[in-house]
């Protein structure tokens, strides 16, 4: 039923929950009020909180952690639409209705927001050594259920990653997000925050456990002994400390309609998504990146039911607490971060806070990139676990010659790549080049190069070894004596 009540009515109502949050909520909490009359009976959000309302009520949302992705501490304040009066509190972990607009929540007291975003400027990009592709395919399934601007934000920031600079191919890509669109449902799209230009993530379907079960009954035809696989999730998640443990949540299956004015979703528990994980038949490596809240309860079904020879798992929270967006709004920190580490630059191009690479052998494993994203995540509790050998996992391949890689690689480049990106004028401007169409050249000839650039490093330096060796023996001789 529409909220269909007079203005002092709403005002009373509107003042009595302001006077009820205390003092030092009032500047934590914010307040909305949830645009319909509860009838006695309805359930008040997901029905997997089992919060009903026993009488027509007026809801008024308490959001205590504004800033976090849900689940997280809120609360529903019911009033008697009758006449105002209050009628009691009840604590919630989710928000009563998932539509921000007209029909769903108006807030009326907002004292925590994010920042508003800096206007993006161009920086110079920085050159990065291509990277070498491992022996085997690599695929990646990159997931969100319940998706809000900045969780696409962070998948997109994902998908350039593994296509523009480590090769991977689209079609080995599986993106599901909400409705099996690239949408979301709490704003309207523009360009991609991360360098002003349009999005280029493709939606392959519904962010569902089916959907999810369908892409590993693919994949268990396709994976091989040398193969790699990536998955990153994102969205919102939960642990409701009722036996069933950490879950993160879909887009609302199983004949229901979609998110709602109810703001319903369906669970996928973790014990859930390891027995659907165990479904595939041997492999090389596993890595896993999950962002969503309580996370970190996802990780050991994960190690236990993982078929690769190695795997790696890092989320950003332990299984009882809430992951925390960006101060902005646009991202998901944990996941920015653990992203950008692995790209190996911000996603504008700049240059990181520090080099993750701390061993500097060329590559960033999966335990350099949770070490960088735990340095530079002051909100998440990140957690990493991994198989005897998935730290050093990596979603390109290492050589112990990699610096000879590069060193070769660069005059080759640098022309095409000055070409590219010329020098910038100052003030920067606000619409950088793309950098898709020059990784995408390079990645159309690697698979050419890469064998020829590798056979000669090898043979030369087998060379050299041999020759080397004529020269040293003598010397060596003469020492023993």
């Amino acid at each position: 039923m529409p909220l269909d009540l007079p203005e002092h009515m709403l005002e009373k109502i509107r003042t009595h929950a302001l006077r009820h949050i205390t003092e030092r909520q009032q500047t934590t909490t914010n307040l909305s009020l949830v645009n319909r009359i509860y009838r006695a009976g309805d359930h008040i959000g997901p029905k997997l909180q089992g919060i009903h309302t026993d009488r027509t009520a007026v809801v008024v949302f308490a959001d205590d952690e504004p800033l976090a992705n849900f689940g997280h501490a809120c609360r529903y304040l019911l009033y008697d639409p009758e006449n105002g009066e209050f009628l009691k509190e009840v604590p919630a972990r989710f928000p009563p209705n998932l539509q921000n607009r007209a029909n769903g929540l108006t807030g009326f007291f907002q004292q925590v927001t994010f920042n508003k975003p800096i206007p993006y400027w161009y920086r110079p990009i920085i050159y990065r050594c291509p990277r070498l592709i491992p022996e085997g395919n690599r695929y990646a399934i990159l997931y969100s259920g319940l998706t809000q601007g900045r969780h696409l934000n962070d998948m997109e920031f994902a998908y350039r990653t593994l296509i523009d600079v480590y090769g991977f191919s689209a079609a080995n890509i599986y993106v599901l997000n909400y409705d099996g669109t690239r949408s979301v449902f709490d704003m309207t799209l523009g360009n991609w925050p991360g360098n002003n230009t349009p999005y280029t993530i493709q939606v392959t379907d519904k962010g569902t456990r089916p959907a999810f079960q369908a892409v590993f009954s693919e994949l268990a035809g396709k994976l091989q002994a040398e193969d790699l696989l990536f998955i990153h999730s994102n969205n919102h998640g939960d642990n409701f400390n009722d036996g069933n443990g950490s879950f993160m949540c879909q887009f609302l299956h199983g004949g229901d309609p979609a998110p709602n004015e109810d703001g319903d979703w369906t669970p996928y528990y973790a014990s859930e998504f390891a027995a659907d994980l165990a479904t595939l038949p041997a492999y090389r490596a596993l890595v896993v990146m999950m962002e969503q809240c309580n996370s970190g309860g996802f990780n050991t079904p994960i190690l236990n039911a993982s078929t690769a020879k190695a795997t790696s798992v890092s989320s950003a929270a332990t299984a009882s607490v809430s992951s925390w967006a960006s101060s902005d709004g646009n991202w998901d920190i944990f996941a920015y971060e653990w992203i950008a580490a692995v790209n190996g630059a911000n996603p504008d191009g700049s240059a990181l806070a520090s080099n993750p690479d701390t061993n500097h052998d060329g590559v960033v494993d999966t335990q350099e990139a949770y070490n960088y994203a735990l340095s530079q995540d002051g909100s998440d509790t990140p957690q990493f676990n991994a198989s005897a050998t998935g730290a050093g996992l990596t979603l390109d391949q290492q050589y112990w010659f990699i610096w000879l890689w590069c060193w070769l690689w660069w005059p080759i480049l640098e022309p095409i790549y000055r070409e590219v990106y010329p020098e910038i004028n100052f003030p920067p401007q606000p619409n950088p080049p793309d950098p898709a169409p020059y990784y995408a050249m390079v990645n159309r000839v690697l698979p050419e190069i890469q064998p020829l650039l590798i056979s000669s490093i090898e043979k030369e330096l087998t060379g050299l070894r041999a020759e080397l060796d004529k020269k040293i023996a003598p010397i060596l001789d003469r020492a023993r004596r």
